[in-house]
């Protein structure tokens, strides 16, 4: 990866169509917590159950899948990224990779202010936090980090016979954190379905962003 990695162009109607459908999620989720909907009142039993299921074997490999994508985890591995991408000279990737991950993070932090969503409460919890809950914080963090090392691995190998295989190991960390934070008692399952939906819309913004930035510098280097 010594030479310069072109940025992916995103399928304008795959794009469009993803995005679509984390955004309407995300306002359905968003709405129903607002209004006290059905979603909500699911949200409680559902984590009851969980706590009430827990098995120490389980709650270990949960506590972690959790801790290796709590916020200084996730901000280390984008650190120790962007310094071999900088070292590789692959600028554009550098600079989608600290808007996605730490850019997220951020945007996140934002966005639960305005919630201001209680964490779920249990007489005997696996986890105490006193922050917001949604969105989940867990599933924004790995959605954009496992999102971004995916994209930059189908970049790397376009031909590879390991794209599917690529794809589902992205996948399963993805849905492992986000289970993690349900079983733990740290989040609701919606909050957690918020942080995909967000992850998943930031780090398409950071991508489709960046690519028509490209694009821009590309033109104008051609016309000098």
């Amino acid at each position: 990866m010594s030479d310069s990695l072109p940025l992916p162009r995103l399928h304008p109607t795959r794009a469009a169509g993803v995005a679509a459908v984390a955004a309407l999620l995300f306002a359905a989720l968003a709405t129903d917590l607002v209004r006290h909907g059905p979603i909500t009142r699911t949200d409680a039993p559902i984590s009851a159950w969980f706590a009430a299921h827990a098995e120490p074997w389980l709650t270990q490999l949960m506590l972690a899948a959790s801790a290796l994508h709590a916020t200084v985890p996730i901000l280390v591995y984008a650190a120790g990224l962007a310094a071999v991408l900088v070292l590789r000279s692959q600028p554009h990737w550098v600079a989608v990779l600290l808007a996605a991950v730490p850019g997220g993070l951020l945007l996140n932090a934002l966005v639960k202010l305005g919630f201001h969503r209680a964490r779920p409460t249990f007489d005997h919890p696996l986890v105490s936090l006193s922050t917001f809950s949604f969105p989940s914080g867990h599933a924004v963090g790995a959605t954009v980090w496992w999102g971004f090392l995916l994209v930059l691995w189908l970049a790397h190998e376009p031909g590879s016979g390991q794209r599917l295989v690529a794809c589902v190991l992205a996948a399963a960390m993805v849905l492992l954190v986000m289970f993690s934070r349900i079983y733990l008692g740290a989040h609701y399952p919606s909050d957690v379905l918020a942080g995909l939906c967000e992850g998943t819309l930031w780090l398409l913004l950071c991508f489709a962003v960046a690519a028509a930035l490209d694009r821009r510098r590309r033109v104008r280097g051609g016309g000098a």
